[in-house]
């Protein structure tokens, strides 16, 4: 995370008795939260191929689970207007620390207007995110998938796409090999394809 960060998430992490794990890429999360189980203590995973602040993000969210389920335990929704307003208290004082660049501090605070269960959820604040990723594999081949035209094929994880249509949040693509469909986040960095390669 951000150095500037560092002091107010050590903080948190002695005041709030959590474990801190760092875990393996997951596709299906960038963290998680457990609550104590017994006499065990709270559990906070974080994936860790995260930019530094996408890494701090995850790191909050994770957080107001915890501060939330303290407050309320199991009676409110995970991601309701509880966890919310827990949410946008932990980030405050990081903004007011300037510990965010401009661009990442503007679509922050519109995500910040209604934050979603993840923060993948909200395309322009991942857009901007992505940008600080250093370990982001991309060739003259790359592109988003919402760039790319209905019908045009591309390539993911080594299998072949038919780019369909968008949906509310998704876009539908159809594998060429077994005609099974999936639905793809619209920035998924993708492989454009040509038809004579197939």
């Amino acid at each position: 995370m951000p150095a500037e960060a560092a002091e107010l998430a050590s903080k948190w992490l002695i005041d709030y008795n959590f474990d801190l794990k760092i875990t393996r890429e997951r596709r299906s999360k960038l963290g998680d939260y457990m609550a104590p189980i017994k006499n065990n203590r709270h559990k906070i995973t974080i994936n860790h191929n995260l930019n530094e602040f996408s890494f701090l993000i995850t790191f909050v969210h994770e957080v107001a689970h915890l501060t939330t389920y303290e407050k309320y335990g199991n009676s409110v929704k995970a991601h309701g207007a509880e966890w919310k307003a827990e949410f946008r208290g932990l980030m405050h004082p990081f903004f007011e620390m300037a510990v965010f660049p401009e661009d990442i501090g503007k679509a922050l605070i519109r995500y910040l207007g209604n934050p979603a269960a993840t923060s993948c959820g909200d395309i322009n604040l991942q857009k901007v995110l992505r940008k600080y990723d250093k370990n982001l594999e991309l060739n003259s081949n790359s592109i988003h998938l919402e760039e790319l035209a209905p019908n045009a094929i591309f390539k993911y994880n080594k299998r072949y796409f038919v780019r369909g249509l968008k949906l509310k949040k998704r876009i539908k693509c159809r594998e060429l090999k077994s005609n099974s469909e999936y639905l793809f986040n619209p920035i998924t960095l993708v492989e454009i394809v040509q038809n004579t390669l197939l």
